[in-house]
């Protein structure tokens, strides 16, 4: 009977790691067959690039891989139109919008966040209302300030609406929420003021969050399009949105030269997240403070 008994418990465990086993396996597929379905397009860009002029883009199933590939593409957009300067347009834009929002941001977040004064939640309530405000509502306003301030045709001009966001202030002052009292008390113990709290302990302990949002604002600066296209009218200073958009008028016939180039527009971007995202990881507070 215990023999009976102990072979009908292990049959039992048996078939319940098998059906948990089943669960996982069709879970990885549904994931799979998604992630699939949402990276064809990508996919699809990158095939078209390498395509040579022989080869049908357009053919019905699609063809991923190439059946010749080829980089004249790539060296034909690079040739005819200045991708060189739209790409170092794009990376100062994108550098000096990341950097100016996160010490922006961070410096509005700290108050809210770790002080106490009459109207903190108004304040705050109403910076996270203007998420839900369109950027087509206050373009006009901001392209009138724009041109008044003397900032059209520069980088600075690009940059103006992006210099602080509202996700970004909620995004950092949740995290200096999360930073323990006890090293701001031990930091104003040692005669550091706000200033030095700030940048001594509350930024370093807050690292996972402001490179968070540096992707975020990163990726947004490199892909905008439409206030670039608003505030510049010299084509040296376009950014690579722009450049894309005028080389689909110049090539609009030739998709293949429209995919190289938009590969070339968005290389950096997966590259800058890819070197980042081992970043985004919880760290320990407590180690995390500047010396």
């Amino acid at each position: 009977m215990e023999t009976a008994y102990s072979t009908q418990i292990f049959m039992l465990k048996i078939s319940q790691q098998d059906k948990t086993r089943i669960q996982t396996i069709l879970i990885y597929l549904v994931l799979g067959s998604i992630a699939l379905i949402m990276l064809f397009p990508l996919l699809w860009l990158v095939s078209t690039s390498f395509k040579s002029s022989t080869e049908n883009i357009f053919q019905f199933p699609p063809r991923l891989i190439p059946q010749a590939p080829t980089f004249q593409n790539f060296i034909t957009v690079w040739q005819t139109n200045p991708f060189g300067v739209y790409l170092l347009n794009s990376t100062l834009v994108a550098v000096l919008t990341v950097g100016l929002n996160l010490i922006f941001c961070s410096l509005a977040a700290y108050p809210l966040a770790r002080l106490q004064f009459w109207g903190r939640e108004v304040i705050f309530n109403t910076i996270v209302a203007t998420i839900m405000i369109p950027f087509q509502i206050v373009m006009i306003p901001l392209y009138i300030l724009t041109v008044q301030l003397g900032l059209k045709n520069s980088y600075l001009g690009v940059i103006f609406p992006s210099i602080a966001s509202a996700f970004g202030i909620f995004l950092l002052r949740q995290a200096f929420q999360g930073v323990p009292k006890e090293l701001e008390e031990a930091a104003r113990m040692d005669g550091c003021n706000d200033l030095g709290i700030w940048w001594h302990v509350m930024l370093p302990a807050v690292r996972p969050a402001l490179i968070t949002l540096g992707i975020f604002v990163f990726i947004g600066s490199w892909s905008d399009f439409l206030w670039p296209l608003i505030v510049l009218d010299r084509p040296e200073m376009y950014t690579l949105p722009l450049g894309v958009a005028k080389l689909a008028g110049t090539f609009s016939l030739d998709w293949r030269l429209i995919a190289a180039g938009s590969v070339i527009s968005i290389a950096p971007v997966l590259i800058f997240f890819g070197f980042l995202q081992r970043y985004i990881v919880p760290t320990d507070l407590s180690s995390g403070v500047k010396g």
